[in-house]
């Protein structure tokens, strides 16, 4: 294995949706980004935070309630957001959610 490059034929599939929880787990690290994966069962939430670092959500599989800042949408597979360091926001899976995030270090 190359390492050059760090490859997933479906990140999707790297975490489990646990029933009645949420499940995350670091995919990728180096000193510029960290990937972890989340795994939402239906009502589970990560509620109002901010991060010290600039992070990117990409929603691959599921329906949730996206609050970015003061602003809240219906989000489902393929929506993407930006955030600034210190935004707040929150993420609530309305069906069983699989998420990316990518934090910038």
């Amino acid at each position: 294995m190359s390492s050059n490059y760090t490859f997933f034929g479906n990140i999707a599939a790297e975490v489990d949706i646990p029933k009645d929880g949420i499940l995350s787990r670091t995919v990728y690290t180096d000193s510029q980004v960290k990937a972890i994966v989340f795994g939402f069962d239906a009502g589970q939430e990560l509620s109002k935070h901010t991060a010290s670092s600039a992070a990117m959500i990409y929603i691959l599989s599921g329906e949730a309630r996206l609050t970015l800042g003061d602003q809240s949408m219906d989000v489902t597979a393929g929506a993407w957001a930006h955030m600034v360091p210190r935004l707040e926001h929150a993420v609530l899976a309305k069906t069983p959610l699989i998420m990316l995030l990518l934090i910038v270090q």
